[in-house]
């Protein structure tokens, strides 16, 4: 099994010294950069830049640089997504992120941990589990999500959470660590806002 194989099935794996994944890093990197150095007026080329890094990239997405990615490929966003600017996709595990949601500025999306052992950790060792990010989410400013984790259909997590375990549908969270606080009710519908 290569060490993109053991990666992609959330098992141990080389991230340090596997050449593939070097160069597939290299690759992200590098086309992280182009993007983050367009002019935000050239719209056909950030668009161009972004199909190559994400192999599936839905329609009406905005992504403002600067945006970090280690892989692209591993990484889905659905259809009228907006995310904001510092953004960081730790995507060595898959990240699904569904259709219109909302990520705030500096949010960071970590799919991959390492041993606790300094020898195993040095030797270049890392396991990688999935992020899922459900319909319709508004992630707020300065997020942090942790590997394995699922966030629920119209769930709201507020500004500087660190989110270590799912979150349900519906539901408005956030603290570090970050808790479910209370179910949206039919009340937050009502916005006094003008």
């Amino acid at each position: 099994m290569t060490e993109k194989e053991k990666m992609e099935q959330g098992l141990w794996y080389d991230a340090n010294f596997d050449q593939n994944l070097l160069d597939d890093r290299l690759k992200a990197e590098s086309i992280c950069y182009q993007y983050n150095m367009t002019d935000p007026l050239n719209k056909e080329k950030q668009r161009s830049l972004l199909k190559q890094l994400f192999e599936d990239l839905e329609e009406d997405v905005t992504i403002l640089p600067p945006l970090a990615c280690d892989y692209g490929y591993r990484t889905t966003i659905g259809k009228g997504c907006f995310i904001n600017h510092n953004a960081y996709f730790m995507d060595a595990g898959s990240i699904t992120i569904k259709d219109h949601v909302f990520i705030g500025p500096n949010c960071g999306l970590y799919t991959a941990n390492h041993p606790l052992d300094a020898e195993k950790r040095n030797s270049g060792l890392e396991i990688a589990l999935p992020i899922r990010i459900g319909n319709n989410v508004w992630i707020g400013a300065d997020v942090t999500i942790l590997l394995g984790v699922s966030i629920g259909d119209n769930a709201v997590i507020g500004a500087k959470s660190l989110v270590t375990k799912d979150v349900p549908a519906n539901t408005l969270a956030f603290g570090n660590p970050c808790k479910a606080i209370r179910k949206i009710t039919k009340e937050d519908r009502i916005c006094n806002h003008r």
